[in-house]
């Protein structure tokens, strides 16, 4: 049925019909694009309005037509696809910004989840803003939020950084702002990739930071791990090299409360700590944020020296004790030696 509403949508047999009650029917349905969210894998997540929508679209454009295909089919769903990926996007966005010049509806949609997202789609959508045309979202299925509201966050201070960059350096400086990062931190990983992200990560946290690992989810192999980052690499090493990963991973200030220390290392002075760990030995950034925050030299030192910053210390990072200092002000930094 290409013309309408997916199977389904009529009264069966006396019995009351979701259609009717959800009043897909009575809606409006403006020419635009409509980006439509569908399944991360359970066919049954599929919302009424997303099929409804995509019943009555002008065409489809999917990241990969062969995986769209089936799930309309189940849905009894016949419309034109049109490839839309990472390869092709922006020549794939001139036909349809055609389409929608000429007031037709257009759908968007990924292999799987919400579009746009670490997913292609963000280009077209740009462009039919830029070109004036109505983007009206269909919300549903999303990793992302699947993820965080399995994870038992405490905070709503959360940075989304998607698929990280694989390039060493951009990596380095990501887990650097990650491990500083005083709210939750949620990212994508292949599964060809978890395994070394896992190191890297372990590596780079706080051993007791908290990461929730999140794997095929809403599929029959689904699996939902809490750990902590010095366990990660074991972690991971026991599941399947299958699958889109989802790693959520708490603030440092989760580390703290756990901890019941007596003072916090709030989200400016985690970043000033970050900027200084690459440039200074850990007891000098130490000294400095110190002066400058009146928080104990004692804690900012432990929050670096324990690689919450990714700091790189050098032979001469090590911490003050009263003879280094002698009767000098004990809160006064000192004089870091040039190696020559």
């Amino acid at each position: 049925m290409g013309d309408g509403a997916p199977a389904g949508g009529d009264e069966v047999a006396g019995a009351r019909s979701p259609w009717v009650d959800a009043g897909v029917a009575d809606q409006e349905f403006p020419p635009g694009l409509y980006v439509v969210a569908t399944p991360l894998g359970n066919a049954a997540d599929v919302t009424l309005r997303a099929l409804w929508v995509l019943g009555l679209v002008d065409c489809i454009a999917a990241e990969d037509t062969r995986t769209t295909a089936p799930l309309l089919a189940r849905f009894g769903i016949r419309k034109p696809l049109i490839a839309l990926h990472q390869h092709n996007e922006a020549q794939a966005c001139v036909p349809l910004l055609e389409r929608l010049a000429r007031k037709e509806r257009v759908a968007l949609v990924s292999d799987a989840g919400t579009p746009a997202i670490s997913d292609p789609g963000a280009v077209l959508v740009r462009a039919a803003l830029q070109a004036g045309a109505r983007v009206i979202p269909v919300p549903g299925p999303s990793s992302l939020t699947a993820a965080l509201s399995v994870a038992g966050l405490r905070t709503g201070d959360i940075r989304f950084l998607g698929f990280v960059s694989g390039r060493a350096q951009a990596r380095k400086r990501q887990w650097s702002e990650l491990a500083a990062a005083s709210g939750a931190s949620v990212l994508f990983e292949a599964p060809h990739r978890i395994a070394a992200t896992a190191h890297e990560l372990a590596a780079a946290l706080e051993p007791a930071r908290r990461v929730v690992i999140a794997r095929e989810l809403t599929k029959k192999f689904e699996s939902i791990v809490q750990t902590t980052a010095a366990q990660l690499p074991a972690a991971v090493a026991n599941m399947p090299e299958r699958g889109e990963y989802v790693l959520i991973i708490d603030g440092m200030t989760a580390v703290l409360a756990e901890d019941a220390a007596p003072a916090r290392i709030d989200a400016p002075t985690a970043r000033w700590l970050a900027a200084l760990a690459p440039e200074l030995p850990a007891s000098r950034s130490a000294a400095i944020a110190a002066q400058a925050t009146g928080l104990p030299r004692e804690l900012l030192y432990g929050f670096l020296s324990r690689g919450a910053a990714g700091a790189d210390e050098s032979s001469d990072a090590t911490p003050d004790t009263a003879a280094d200092r002698g009767t000098a002000d004990p809160d006064a930094p000192r004089t870091r030696r040039k190696s020559r």
